[in-house]
């Protein structure tokens, strides 16, 4: 499956049809909101990019990524790519790796959505998350920079960031089953699963006592870092879009998530020999993100993998959606839709598996 990810979803092609825009308009716009930009500029569509449309812009001197919102219908509250830009500048200034955003285009006169524009960071992707091509004596490192790179992110002060105003704090989960069950219900199209039913009622009842607020990525998983093209080094953390302010503990067990997901649904672990491939354990890599946030051990850690078996469900059945809409980014939509059931099945097995063992 990873050699098909990796070919799906790696480079770029001609932009695809229903997704293009006056490309001279756009020109006109970077000229005016972008330093050192000059033309003459190449438009391509990046192969990625499940919910927003990602395209490469290559000129003689220099190449930018333009992230926009799809064209047609879109749901309330969806594809907020000014939310994007503005995590990634502040993160930015904190010394986070991102991204450097030129800018952020509100007017949808220039080429139909709000888009911005960014540096395109060369480097290395991994579809994989056993990271092929890397030696057994260096995927710990690789592992270990993931670690660093989630604590670094909890660890960041969002007011100290100018992100107090990112999210609202507390409530964390509370809300989060609130949004995806709301989503998940609005999108009648999709239609209702047996299982996402059972969720959606069951897991409030779960919900640790304890919060805390953090600035929080929302799905960065391997394939969503860009590494450097020969060291374990993360260059710059992709793809914002469900970005805020909610429960470290939270984004870090989505994070670690590699561990239990079938390659087949997206780049996980299950089935591999960690001990031959030089990967640390699930409880190893947990152990590294704790000593490195000061914490003695996460609590109710299974609660946190239901959960976000519960959001990637509905994140899945939304790109179900936008596949029988006919606005879905990415060329792979339809494949990703198709184990939005299973996700849920997932998710239920492992709520059902807190309840016969809380603790």
């Amino acid at each position: 499956m990873s050699t098909d990810l990796a070919a799906d979803n790696s480079g770029t092609v001609p932009v695809r049809e229903g997704y293009g825009f006056d490309e001279a308009a756009l020109a006109r716009w970077m000229a005016a909101n972008v330093d050192g930009f000059a033309g003459p500029m190449r438009v391509e569509q990046f192969k990625g990019g499940q919910s927003n449309p990602t395209y490469r812009l290559s000129t003689p001197s220099a190449s930018y990524v333009l992230r926009r919102k799809p064209p047609g219908e879109l749901l309330p509250g969806a594809h907020a790519v000014d939310r994007e830009a503005r995590v990634q500048m502040a993160l930015g200034a904190a010394g986070f790796p991102v991204a450097r955003i030129h800018g952020l285009c509100t007017d949808d006169a220039v080429i139909g959505t709000w888009f911005y524009v960014m540096d395109m960071v060369e480097g290395r992707i991994f579809w994989d998350a056993t990271f092929p091509g890397v030696s057994r004596e260096e995927r710990p490192a690789y592992f270990d920079a993931m670690n660093v790179t989630m604590a670094a992110l909890h660890r960041i002060d969002p007011a100290a960031a100018r992100l107090e105003s990112f999210g609202k704090p507390g409530s964390y989960f509370a809300r989060q089953i609130g949004r995806w069950t709301k989503q998940y219900h609005s999108d009648e199209l999709a239609g209702r699963n047996p299982d996402m039913d059972s969720l959606v009622e069951a897991l409030p009842a779960f919900i640790p006592a304890e919060d805390e607020t953090a600035v929080i990525h929302g799905d960065c998983r391997c394939d969503n870092m860009i590494f450097h093209p020969s060291e374990p080094r993360v260059l710059a953390v992709l793809d914002w879009e469900l970005s805020t302010l909610g429960n470290p503990l939270a984004d870090f067990t989505y994070h670690a998530l590699m561990y239990r997901m079938d390659p087949a649904i997206v780049p996980g672990l299950q089935g591999a020999d960690l001990q031959a491939l030089g990967i640390p354990t699930e409880q190893d890599y947990v152990a590294s993100y704790c000593r490195r946030t000061g914490r003695d051990g996460i609590p109710d850690y299974e609660f946190y993998v239901a959960f976000n078996l519960f959001r990637l469900a509905a994140i899945f059945h939304g790109i179900k959606g936008r596949v029988l809409r006919g606005n879905a980014a990415n060329a792979q939509a339809a494949t990703r839709a198709q184990s939005f059931p299973v996700l849920a099945r997932m998710a239920l097995e492992s709520l059902t598996r807190l309840r016969e063992s809380p603790t």
